[in-house]
């Protein structure tokens, strides 16, 4: 068939709309990803559109809205850290999840060198995206600057402080923590120590504060040599738990800031002939895959991650769709899952 023939057959907007029993303006938005539509309408326009065969012309559409249509997702973190890290992951399917319901593109994103900083700061300056989501975030990453400076939506997974100027949203890591360590303690563990992550994080600081808390709350004094620092890696909690049955090989119980740091602890703990939860109790963070597969199975926090990556996505779609809203925090809910660990 002549290419002619074929682009004048194709369906058009006001087809849609017909279809849809909607207006013309109502596909526009359901096609630009604007949360201002009902999940019902939205649902009959994309049926529209699937019976239709309708394909919107984003060569047009980018000449009029100076939208690319496409978002990217930023992980200054290294190849080995996205792989071997469950929430990564996760972050990844709850963001695609959310965006599936748009024509968006996601762009995933590494950094992990100045050089490629740079390169990133200018790609975003010339605005080659719609907008941007970024999550591990350190608190002197300069990336962070940049992202404040330039003109376009920005929303973070995790934040600096609780100053933080720019749109994020995180899980209740103070309350997680605390659960984990209160659980402890009702199991009569006195000697808890900690593995947290790298502290130039909120979401370790968090974790450690959670921790201290219900230490305090719970009458046991904090005792700052039962706690190591770590970095959220399988090798940084092997070498946290050795350091810490070193220094105190009384302890009777570990709250690791994350799973794959507990499942780290508890080789070391086996190694040294300790029993789990026999002599030491053990509880971790995330409730990830992880979890369920170490023997005995992790009792973890769970924190809803893939839930973070679709308010992560959701967010940054209304940020596009009304560049005035005003910047919002996100926190939700965690819940301790009880295993044979502790």
């Amino acid at each position: 068939m002549n290419p002619t023939v074929r682009r004048a057959n194709r369906p058009t907007l006001e087809a849609v709309a017909a279809r849809a029993g909607v207006g013309r303006g109502t596909v526009s938005r359901v096609v630009n990803g604007s949360p201002r539509v009902s999940a019902e309408t939205r649902e009959a326009v994309r049926s529209a559109i699937e019976e239709l065969g309708y394909v919107p012309n984003r060569a047009a559409r980018t000449l009029v809205t100076s939208r690319t249509d496409s978002v990217a997702l930023i992980v200054p973190e290294s190849e080995s850290k996205l792989v071997g890290e469950p929430y990564f992951s996760d972050i990844i399917r709850g963001v695609s999840a959310e965006l599936s319901l748009s024509d968006v593109q996601l762009l995933l994103i590494l950094v992990r060198s100045d050089a490629e900083r740079r390169k990133l700061a200018d790609y975003l300056h010339a605005h080659r995206v719609d907008g941007v989501m970024m999550v591990s975030v350190h608190g002197d990453d300069p990336l962070l600057e940049v992202l404040e400076r330039i003109e376009l939506p920005v929303v973070l997974a995790g934040r600096r402080s609780e100053l933080e100027p720019l749109t994020h949203v995180h899980s209740d890591n103070v309350g997680g923590a605390a659960a984990a360590v209160s659980h402890l303690l009702r199991r009569g563990r006195r000697s808890i120590a900690a593995i947290t992550g790298p502290l130039d994080m909120d979401v370790a600081r968090g974790r450690l504060d959670g921790y201290r808390k219900a230490l305090q709350l719970g009458g046991v004094p904090v005792q700052e040599d039962l706690i190591e620092r770590a970095d959220f890696t399988e090798e940084g909690g092997r070498r946290a738990m050795a350091e810490l049955l070193a220094r105190r090989p009384d302890l009777d119980a570990v709250f690791a800031a994350s799973d794959v740091m507990a499942a780290a602890a508890l080789s070391v703990l086996r190694a040294a002939g300790r029993r789990v939860p026999e002599d030491v109790a053990l509880v971790g963070f995330e409730d990830s895959a992880i979890a369920r597969h170490t023997d005995p199975p992790l009792t973890s926090v769970r924190q809803p991650i893939e839930e973070v990556g679709r308010t992560l996505a959701k967010l940054l779609m209304e940020q596009i769709a009304d560049p005035g809203k005003a910047r919002r925090q996100v926190v939700l809910g965690t819940e301790l899952v009880r295993r044979d660990s502790a």
